[in-house]
């Protein structure tokens, strides 16, 4: 049989759907988990049956599990398989009853790219930020001074999460869009782990403009803009763009009020700053999926610039 290998590109989004009717009650939660598959041969594993098993882990990545779940899923043709962490089967804990405001917290997923249940292929990642939804639905109430959707530091305010020390963070998307039709960069080089983070975008960027060779490029446009007298935007990882998306009702309606505001669009693309390999780029499609079968130097995208606090 042929030995399977898993490229894994993680998009931790939130959806958070309110189904009770009692003011005290519990909001049921989930994360929203899209996963690549590749075979030894860097060949994507196209609408195929596979089975996962993925536990949620408090304090160290090789710490006790206090939610498990199964799900089975089908990769579709670009090898893309979709499922909702908190929706599956459960085999043991509470999703809704993790308390986020005490983490650290690591997701670890088993795959079986057969469709059984001999999970041969593991990855655990850090989970870095405390979703708002999940943090606010279990933590202490007051514990965050913005909100979703806020016009604040230049733009609007998109994802929020507080880190260990307690301290409130967030990411702000610009109110203008900086292009309609940008290259990704000019240079047709490898530039390998720096600008390969599924989370870091300011990092991917200073990566991007730092190639031997570089004019021009996505990364470029966002690190140089000035927009509401700000000058630290920089071109979003493939990550902050999925939570861009997720909050795009919230946001929309804040850019509605602000004449001249450029709002989310439903259809079309969005460059992200993750290099893929030595041709290709991550491509964020507006209805919600990534794709990163785009050359760099010579297809074009959208450019919407982001920064944090």
């Amino acid at each position: 049989m042929k030995k399977i290998s898993f490229i894994i590109h993680c998009f931790f989004l939130i959806v958070f759907v309110l189904q009770s009717k009692q003011i005290n009650a519990q909001a049921p939660q989930k994360f929203s988990y899209q996963a690549v598959l590749r075979n030894i041969n860097n060949i994507l594993i196209s609408s195929t049956p596979v089975s996962m098993k993925i536990s949620v882990i408090q304090g160290t990545s090789n710490g006790l599990p206090v939610y498990v779940e199964t799900q089975n899923a089908t990769s579709n043709a670009n090898g893309l398989v979709t499922l909702e962490i908190g929706a599956g089967t459960i085999v043991s804990g509470t999703f809704n009853a993790i308390n986020w405001a005490t983490g650290p917290y690591f997701i670890k997923t088993e795959t079986d790219p057969t469709g059984g249940s001999v999970y041969s292929i593991t990855d655990t990642r850090e989970l870095i930020s405390v979703p708002y939804a999940l943090y606010s639905a279990n933590a202490a109430t007051g514990s965050f001074t913005h909100h979703i959707g806020e016009a604040f530091g230049g733009g609007i305010i998109f994802h929020l999460w507080i880190d260990p020390q307690g301290i409130e963070h967030g990411l702000i998307v610009d109110i203008f869009e900086l292009s309609a039709s940008q290259i990704w960069s000019n240079v047709l080089n490898l530039i390998g782990i720096q600008a390969q983070s599924n989370w870091n975008g300011l990092g991917n960027s200073n990566a991007i403009v730092g190639q031997i060779g570089h004019t021009n490029s996505a990364a470029a446009i966002c690190l140089n803009s000035t927009n509401s007298n700000q000058s630290d935007w920089y071109l979003p990882a493939i990550d902050e763009l999925s939570l861009l998306c997720h909050a795009r009702f919230d946001v929309n309606k804040t850019l509605s009020t602000i004449a001249g505001a450029s709002s989310l669009p439903t259809n079309g693309t969005y460059w992200s700053s993750t290099e893929y390999d030595q041709v290709y780029a991550f491509l964020f499609f507006h209805s919600g999926l990534a794709n990163y079968n785009y050359s760099k130097s010579q297809s074009t995208s959208g450019v919407r610039a982001i920064r944090s606090f």
